[in-house]
C-alpha cells in the first residue's frame, strides 16, 4: 500500500517547474508510504510519476515504484496489492516470463504488456489505484478497484491535469488554484460525507470504482475543465450488472449449502490476504463481521493472531469486553487499548488535516485510534468491513425487510403512516421508551432525528426517494441549496431491500466506510483490508435469496451461520453496536467551547457559505435537550474545522520543499 501522484501537460505547457512538482507533491504523502520514495519523468511528453512506498511485498529495492514493465513502453505508479499475484505469476512464467523480483506490482506490469491493460485488470483480485503511462502511444491510463477501496482524485488544472491519492497532494501542484464547491458544500451537510461523484475543491473528482479513465495531452486541450475529463471514464467492472445479473439468477441450494460456500469463498478470501512480508494482524470489534474475519484467520494459522481493539469509558459506547471474548474463545494475542473521553477528544484537531475533505462519520475517530495502536506491532491489518453492505446488517435493511408491505403499498397508506410516526413528540417517545426494556443504542435512537427520518422512509415515492431521505442526516436547510444527488441512474431491482443495498454499496461504502478506513490506517501508515469485499463474495451476496439476508429479525443471517461453525453463539448473539463515540454529549459538554467558537454566528456571517440563523437555532435546540442535533452539527463542525484547518495549511504552502524530477 502507497500514495501515487503524477501530472500530465498540455502540449507547449512549461516543462520545468511544473514537472518538478513531482516532487513536493510525492512529499505530501509520506505518511501512506514511509519505506521509500521514487520519481520519473518525462520532460519531452510532459509526464511525471510519484510513489511514497509502504514495502509490503517484496521489500527489497526490484520493488520499487515507478517502474517500468521489461520492455519499457509502460511506466506504472501503483498504490495497492494483487492479492492473486503468486498464481498469475506462475501462470506467466509458464509462457515464458522471467522476473527480476517477486513483487505483485512486476506481475501487474507483466500482466498489461501480454494481454492489456483492462484484461489484466479483470485477471486481478486485489484494491488498487494505478497510473500508468503508455510510452509508445503516449496514453495516461487511470484505473480504481472494483469496490472502491483505494482512492485516486484527478484534477484539471489550466496547463495539465494531475492525480494522486490524496487532496493534500494535488494541492501541492503550481497550477491548482482550489475554489470551494458549492453543491459539495451542500452534498456534505446532506451526508456527512462527499460522494465519488462530488468534490470539496471545484475542478477536482474522484475516479468511480471499478472505471478506466484514458487521455493524451491533445486529449486536454479538447476538455476545458473536470467534468468533461471524467466524462471519458468507462467501467471495467460494474457493480450495477452484478446486482442486476444476481437478483435475475439466484442460486438454487439449500441453507447449509449456501452457508458451506460462503465459508469456502471467505476462507479463501481471507488466506489470500495473509500474505505478506511484514507483521499482520486484525481489528476486532467483537461483532459479527471481524469475528468471522478472526476466526477464518486463526483457523488458517499456525501461531496466534495479533488483534486490537479500543474500549471506552461510556458503557453503552464500549465493545471492548466483547472483543475480548472472542479472542479468548479464538486463542488471539489480543491487545486492547482503553481509551478516556479526554484522549479520544484530544485527536479532534488532526481531522481535517488527515481527512482532506470533510468527513463527518463520527467513527473516525476510534477508527484512527485503533489504527495508530496496530501500527506499533503490526503493518498490515484484516478488517470485517463490508459485512453490513453485502449481507443486510444496517437497521435502514431491517425497517426495508420488515415494512415491506407497508413500504410498497399506496402512497396515501405510507402517508398516513408518516404523519403517525411524526406526531409523537419528542417527549412521548422518551416517555414510551422510558417504560420499555431496550437497549441503550435503541433509547439513543428514539431520541434522535431517526424516527423523524423514518417517517420521511415512509413519505418517499418511490426507492431513490426513500433512501436519500432516509440517509439525509437532517430535515434542517444548512445552505440556499442543500440536495441528494439523484441515484436514477441505479437500476431497478426486484425488491426495496436489494434497491437500499446496491444504493448503500455504490455510495456509502466507497464514499463514507472505505475512505475511513483508508485515511485513518494511512495515516499511520497500516495497510488495511477487507476480506468481505473480495469482489467473489460480492457477486455471491447478489446472488443469494434475501432470506439468507435477513431472517427472524436479523440481519446478515448466512453470515452468522457461518460464524456459528467456530464461535459460541452467546459470545456474539447481541444487538449491533458499532463503532460509535457519545458526540451529542461531549458537544454539551468538554466540547461545548471548541463548538460554540465554530459555529458562532459571527464567524458564519463573515464566511457567508451556510445559513447562519438556521445553524444557531439547531445549536441552541440541541444544548437545551429540545432535540438530539449531534449527527447535524458534527457535520458543520466538521466543516468549519476543516475550512479553519485548510486555510492554515495554504498559508505555509510556500514552505514546501522543491525536489526536482529526474
Amino acid at each position: 500500500m502507497c500514495g501515487i501522484a503524477g501530472i500530465l501537460q498540455m502540449p507547449r505547457a512549461s516543462r520545468s517547474a511544473d514537472l518538478d512538482a513531482i516532487g513536493r507533491m510525492t512529499n505530501r504523502l509520506h505518511h501512506r508510504g514511509p519505506d521509500g520514495h521514487g520519481l520519473w519523468c518525462d520532460r519531452d511528453a510532459g509526464v511525471a510519476f510519484g510513489h511514497r512506498r509502504l514495502a509490503i511485498v517484496d521489500l527489497t529495492d526490484a520493488g520499487r515504484q515507478p517502474m517500468l514493465s521489461e520492455s519499457g513502453r509502460f511506466v506504472i505508479t501503483f498504490n495497492g496489492e494483487i492479492y492473486n499475484y503468486p498464481s498469475l505469476r506462475h501462470e506467466l512464467q509458464r509462457l515464458g516470463q522471467t522476473f527480476i523480483g517477486s513483487s505483485d506490482t512486476e506481475v501487474l506490469l507483466a500482466m498489461i504488456e501480454r494481454w492489456g491493460f483492462e484484461a489484466a485488470l479483470k485477471r486481478s483480485n486485489g484494491i488498487f489505484a494505478i497510473g500508468l503511462w503508455d510510452r509508445q502511444t503516449r496514453t495516461l491510463h487511470l484505473a480504481r478497484d472494483r469496490m472502491g477501496k483505494k482512492p485516486l482524485y484527478v484534477a484539471r488544472t489550466r496547463n495539465a491535469a494531475v492525480f494522486a491519492s490524496e487532496l493534500k497532494s494535488i494541492d501541492a501542484f503550481p497550477d491548482f488554484h482550489p475554489e470551494i464547491n458549492p453543491c459539495g458544500v451542500a452534498e456534505f451537510l446532506a451526508r456527512g460525507w462527499l460522494p465519488d461523484e462530488h468534490c470539496i475543491w471545484r475542478d477536482v473528482f474522484k475516479l468511480p470504482p471499478g472505471s478506466i479513465l484514458s487521455f493524451s495531452a491533445d486529449d486536454l486541450l479538447a476538455s476545458q475543465d473536470a467534468a468533461e475529463l471524467r466524462a471519458k471514464t468507462h467501467t471495467w467492472w460494474s457493480l450495477t450488472d452484478i446486482a442486476k445479473s444476481g437478483r435475475e439468477n439466484l442460486v438454487s441450494a439449500d441453507d447449509c449449502q449456501l452457508v458451506s460456500h460462503l465459508d469456502g469463498l471467505l476462507r479463501e478470501a481471507v488466506s489470500e490476504r495473509m500474505v505478506a512480508d511484514v507483521p499482520i494482524g486484525l481489528f476486532l470489534s467483537g461483532g459479527i463481521d471481524s469475528s468471522t474475519v478472526v476466526a477464518l484467520m486463526q483457523s488458517q494459522s499456525s501461531r496466534p493472531v495479533r488483534t486490537f481493539t479500543i474500549g471506552f469509558g461510556e458503557p453503552a459506547f464500549d465493545e471492548a469486553a466483547c472483543a475480548a471474548a472472542v479472542a479468548r474463545h479464538l486463542g488471539t494475542d489480543h491487545t486492547e487499548l482503553r481509551l478516556t473521553p479526554s484522549e479520544a477528544r484530544d485527536v479532534i484537531p488532526e481531522l481535517p488535516r488527515i481527512w482532506d475533505e470533510p468527513f463527518a462519520d463520527e467513527s473516525q475517530i476510534p477508527t484512527l485510534l485503533l489504527s495508530r495502536l496496530a501500527r506499533r506491532d503490526v503493518t498490515v491489518v484484516l478488517s470485517g468491513d463490508g459485512g453490513d453492505e453485502c449481507f443486510a446488517g444496517y437497521s435502514r435493511h431491517l425497517l426495508t425487510a420488515r415494512l415491506a408491505p407497508l413500504l410498497n403499498s399506496n402512497r396515501a397508506i405510507r402517508r398516513t403512516a408518516a404523519m403517525g410516526v411524526s406526531l409523537l413528540a419528542r417527549g412521548i417517545r422518551e416517555d414510551i421508551a422510558d417504560a420499555l426494556p431496550l437497549s441503550g443504542r435503541l433509547r439513543r435512537m428514539i431520541g434522535s432525528d431517526r424516527i423523524n427520518r423514518l417517517a420521511q422512509l415512509f413519505a418517499g415515492n418511490n426507492a431513490d426517494e426513500m433512501y436519500r431521505k432516509v440517509m439525509r442526516l437532517s430535515e434542517l436547510q444548512l445552505t440556499p441549496e442543500q440536495t441528494i444527488s439523484d441515484s436514477s441512474n441505479v437500476p431497478p431491482l426486484n425488491d426495496l431491500l436489494s434497491d437500499f443495498i446496491v444504493r448503500d454499496m455504490i455510495g456509502y461504502l466507497p464514499g463514507d466506510i472505505l475512505v475511513k478506513l483508508d485515511r485513518a490506517s494511512m495515516a499511520t501508515g497500516l495497510e488495511a483490508r477487507c476480506p468481505i469485499l473480495d469482489h467473489r463474495v460480492v457477486e455471491f451476496s447478489w446472488r443469494l435469496p434475501n432470506t439468507a439476508k435477513v431472517r427472524d429479525g436479523q440481519g446478515k443471517w448466512i453470515l452468522r451461520q457461518v460464524l456459528n461453525r467456530y464461535v459460541p453463539r452467546h459470545l456474539i448473539d447481541r444487538p449491533k453496536q458499532g463503532f460509535d463515540v457519545p458526540v451529542g454529549a461531549w458537544l454539551k459538554g468538554p466540547l461545548r467551547s471548541w463548538a460554540a467558537d465554530l459555529l458562532s454566528e459571527a464567524r458564519l456571517r463573515r464566511q457567508n457559505l451556510l445559513d447562519a440563523q438556521g445553524i444557531q437555532n439547531c445549536w441552541q435546540d440541541h444544548l437545551n435537550g429540545n432535540r438530539d442535533h449531534s449527527r447535524t452539527l458534527w457535520a458543520v463542525l466538521m466543516l468549519q474545522s476543516w475550512l479553519e484547518t485548510t486555510v492554515e495549511q495554504r498559508t505555509v504552502r510556500s514552505t514546501d520543499t522543491l525536489e526536482p524530477a529526474q
